[in-house]
């Protein structure tokens, strides 16, 4: 039984990881109604920013700094230059756009950067700590208390302050947000700069985890299934789903791939995401569209 309960919690910790890229996601889609494929794009940018102004010699906090301020601005770069101009455009078309930006912004870093493997050291000791009767990870408790940190300042962000009321009405109306003086550039803005800096925290766990290359932008993968199983427009679905997937693909693995003679963390995230879809469409804390017809 502890075996179980060891699996199910590495299992749970580890989805929280998927869990941080996943709430980029809904950010942007929360206020935007966009799919923002270069989320991924813009986790592998934060990670190897930092990792390279780690390399020259600059201090940790002063290096975690300036990466945020480059990837805030490299947000609302984005949306100025890239999605601004396209505002009422199909939703195809802005998918499209920004899976053309994720390619321009690796390209980008690895002219500016390399394309080398990166060691990246946050000072985070991935030991074992024993709970009880079970071993968890130290590294995956300092995600889940960050991812957690997350959720709960971006849902004082959304529920308390004036900014992210006028963003939830945004992203129910837009036209009706903009009758009444409601300023939809400025706001979404905010929204991408804020979806840079968890990009950022994202980045550096990941970096931190699997080191920092380029495979690191096929994370956005395996956060499609937290994503249809959460809801595009939850931030707390972003983290449920995550848990989901994660416990998942734990338990799967050990007790399911024996069976079927090899590994089934690959697949069986979006075998779950398939059963959601025939089941809630919308995921459990998505909100379902209501269109007249």
């Amino acid at each position: 039984m502890s075996f179980f309960i060891e699996t199910l919690v590495g299992g749970l910790l580890a989805g929280v990881m998927y869990s941080l890229v996943a709430i980029g996601f809904v950010l942007i889609y929360k206020a935007s109604g966009v799919f923002n494929f270069a989320q991924g794009s813009l986790v592998l940018c934060a990670a190897l920013t930092f990792v390279t102004l780690r390399e020259r010699g600059i201090d940790l906090w002063l290096a975690g700094l300036a990466t945020l301020v480059i990837m805030v601005a490299l947000a609302i770069a984005v949306e100025r230059v890239v999605l601004r101009p396209l505002v009422g455009q199909s939703q195809i078309t802005l998918f499209m756009a920004t899976l053309g930006l994720s390619y321009v912004i690796e390209g980008g870093a690895q002219i500016l950067m390399g394309a080398s493997v990166h060691e990246l050291d946050l000072g985070i000791v991935d030991v074992p700590v024993e709970i009880g009767p079970i071993l968890v990870s130290q590294f995956d408790l300092v995600a889940a208390a960050a991812a957690g940190v997350l959720v709960v300042g971006l849902s004082l962000f959304f529920n308390w302050t004036r900014t992210g009321i006028a963003l939830r009405a945004i992203a129910d109306d837009p036209q009706a947000a903009l009758s009444i003086g409601i300023r939809l550039q400025r706001l979404w803005r905010i929204v991408w700069g804020v979806a840079g800096f968890v990009a950022l925290v994202a980045g550096l766990l990941w970096g931190a985890r699997q080191g920092v290359q380029f495979s690191l932008t096929l994370v956005v993968l395996k956060a499609l299934p937290v994503l249809i199983i959460g809801g595009f427009t939850s931030i707390a679905g972003a983290i449920v789903g995550g848990l989901i997937v994660g416990a998942g693909d734990a338990l799967a693995e050990i007790y399911l791939g024996p069976l079927l003679g090899g590994s089934v963390s690959t697949w069986f995230a979006y075998l779950l995401a398939v059963g959601f879809l025939l089941v809630r469409p919308a995921g459990l804390f998505g909100e379902r569209a209501i269109e007249r017809v």
